[in-house]
């Protein structure tokens, strides 16, 4: 690699790596309670302070905080990940309805425990969201193989989600009251309210898949050449696609199981890091696109709990405000792609 494009890559991540530390510390300074940077760094680094301000930065602010990172970061390797595999841009865990399956099912899943009297942990939020994205995911594979425009895929996917979105209101209409607040709060799209053992579970299951994707990086770069160019390179092409599908399918599950469906970063973050970094190599675009969705959620996280203080939005309508015009802009300059 050339030294210039080796220092190009190197300013990227640094880039990304400075902004996500100036948000990280922003979001644990931002709140009803204003900390200051010595405060802040006696209580992450030693580990004392006043009790109130020790409770409300260890145990709410930080750990919403890693979550807004770790999902956002999975969530937007996910959408490389859809976009590799169709080959399309705007392809994405929310725009084809996967988000939306992983949905429908943990809210009938939450339904029906809540309903009698049976609480869900972790393991059961991600093995629900991952059925129901393995389920919307099945739709729009079948779909693909009858639409010849991409166009058209991205329109059923829409669809999908539509129907998907149409079922959990239908059913949520029948459930209990107190059911109902807690599915509502869900699936607004939410960081909050995240335990250090939700982050523990979170951060186990989703690098796993991103060290899984990360060492399948150069079949990946194969595929993005074509199918005969990776088959003569020696890649399974069945078995590739099972992977790329299955892990894609983990990552938003985790991240609908643990913050409820949240729209875009799957889109906008891996073209915003692309234009970055001005190359589409997985072994770049992998850790960038992590970087990248990141520094997104914790941005969009930020405005979601400040802009309106004390009134908190949720993620999901902040990240479409931010998101949407990027995957507009997508659109209208890759039209040759969409069709």
């Amino acid at each position: 690699m050339p030294k210039g494009i080796y220092t190009k890559y190197s300013i990227s991540f640094a880039l990304l790596a400075a902004m996500m530390c100036v948000l990280f510390i922003w979001n644990i300074n931002s709140g009803s309670v204003h900390l200051s940077v010595e405060e802040i760094g006696e209580i992450l680094l030693r580990r004392t302070g006043e009790d109130t301000s020790y409770h409300i930065v260890w145990d709410i602010r930080l750990p919403r905080i890693l979550s807004a990172v770790i999902l956002g970061g999975a969530l937007s390797v996910s959408g490389f990940l859809l976009q590799t595999f169709f080959a399309n841009p705007i392809a994405g865990p929310f725009v084809l309805g996967i988000s939306s399956g992983a949905k429908l099912v943990v809210s009938l899943v939450m339904i029906v425990l809540l309903g009698r009297g049976i609480s869900i942990g972790s393991a059961g939020m991600i093995l629900a969201a991952f059925a129901g994205s393995m389920i919307s995911m099945g739709f729009v594979l079948m779909i693909s193989g009858k639409v010849k425009k991409m166009s058209m895929l991205v329109i059923c996917g829409v669809m999908i989600s539509y129907i998907c979105s149409a079922i959990t209101d239908f059913v949520v209409t029948f459930a209990d009251d107190a059911n109902i607040v807690n599915l509502h709060n869900w699936s607004m799209g939410s960081f909050s309210g995240t335990s250090w053992e939700k982050v523990r579970v979170m951060t186990a299951v989703i690098f796993l898949a991103l060290l899984l994707v990360f060492l399948m990086a150069k079949p990946i770069g194969a595929y993005q050449m074509g199918e005969v160019y990776a088959r003569n390179m020696g890649v399974n092409i069945l078995r590739f696609r099972v992977a790329l599908i299955l892990l894609s399918s983990i990552l938003s599950a985790c991240v609908t199981a643990f913050a409820g469906p949240i729209s875009f970063v799957g889109i906008a973050v891996p073209h915003l890091v692309k234009s970055l970094f001005k190359t589409a190599k997985p072994i770049l675009m992998i850790p960038g696109c992590f970087l990248g969705g990141a520094v997104f959620c914790l941005f969009c996280d930020l405005a979601a709990r400040t802009v309106f203080a004390p009134t908190e939005l949720s993620i999901s309508s902040v990240t479409a405000v931010f998101g949407a015009p990027i995957v507009i802009y997508m659109m209208v300059h890759n039209r040759k792609n969409m069709q």
